[in-house]
């Protein structure tokens, strides 16, 4: 089995909750460790979930913070989807959390630096980390072997309004900086993401198991629900965004994809959308393969049969 070196950028909320315990529970994954910033909630509230959640699956990877803020706006946060502290205010604070409170920008480079091109980046938030990174030391365009984003929505009307997906929205600078940049990029959005839906009877599977985890996972996940019943009724379920995203880094023929060369839109009327950049070329090609079609079925059979185990398992 191969095995992946990642990092997990990520904004913890409720389905990055999901990526990451996708991500502890594939065994041909060795994550070297998680950065956090804000988007679904502010950077603190990410952070401490993201620890106390690694303290509940009993398992120990370093946590690292990073930016707080986009890289020349006010932060905006996605309370009405996740809840005011991330996870629908189920997690409440458990004891003995103990992991690195260092800077995420500086781990970034330091594994790039390492491992090169057997390094892959899983965002599943707002790219400000990923940005600073580069502004901070560019040589790691080059370097690093993959970058797999959450974010976009390129042949599919956004999230947050008719255009822009809110990862890409959030901090649509740091989104471009790094879609113009010859970062190797998969890019997962909306496209393929709202075709990959977690329904209640899932949720209420986990229930059944009644441990712990599996109790916690299925509070948190009734809550997504219950906001994806009320805005997108006609979905049946809630995307499963950012564990599509790590599954993709793990088996990238989950999806099919187009090769382009994308920019963020930043002006007003359009803000935040991800659209084909016309005016750019390379010798090498396109740096950004946009995912457009995905083997859904066969993705959420690998995502429950590995989450049911971090599940059963916890106590």
């Amino acid at each position: 089995m191969r095995m992946i070196k990642m990092i997990l950028d990520v904004d913890t909320g409720i389905d990055d909750a999901l990526a990451i315990a996708y991500a502890i529970a594939s065994p041909e994954i060795e994550l070297l460790g998680i950065t956090v910033t804000y988007g679904n909630t502010p950077i603190d509230n990410a952070f401490q979930n993201t620890c106390e959640l690694l303290e509940r699956i009993h398992t120990q990877i370093p946590v690292y913070k990073g930016a707080e803020k986009p890289i020349s706006r006010s932060a905006h946060f996605s309370s009405v989807f996740h809840g005011t502290d991330g996870l629908g205010e189920t997690l409440g604070k458990a004891d003995g959390v103990d992991h690195i409170s260092a800077d995420a920008v500086d781990f970034i480079i330091e594994q790039v630096n390492k491992y090169g091109p057997n390094l892959t980046i899983v965002t599943t938030g707002p790219v400000t980390n990923l940005a600073q990174a580069i502004m901070k030391d560019p040589s790691i365009i080059t370097r690093v072997g993959s970058v797999v984003t959450m974010g976009g929505a390129v042949t599919t009307p956004g999230n947050v309004n008719k255009f822009a997906e809110a990862n890409i929205f959030i901090d649509p600078e740091a989104a471009d900086m790094v879609l113009r940049s010859e970062l190797p990029i998969t890019l997962v959005g909306l496209d393929v993401t709202r075709k990959t839906l977690l329904t209640q009877k899932d949720m209420q599977r986990w229930r059944s198991m009644e441990t712990g985890l599996s109790t916690l996972f299925a509070d948190f996940t009734e809550y997504y629900l219950n906001v994806y019943q009320k805005y997108y009724p006609f979905l049946g379920g809630c995307a499963l965004h950012d564990p599509l995203a790590v599954a993709v880094a793990k088996d990238p023929s989950l999806v099919r994809t187009i090769p382009m060369f994308l920019k963020v839109d930043l002006e007003q009327d359009a803000l935040g959308r991800t659209a084909e950049d016309l005016q750019r070329a390379s010798l090498s090609g396109p740096n950004t393969f946009v995912s457009v079609q995905v083997d859904s079925e066969r993705f959420m059979n690998d995502f429950y049969n590995r989450l049911d185990l971090v599940l059963k398992g916890s106590e």
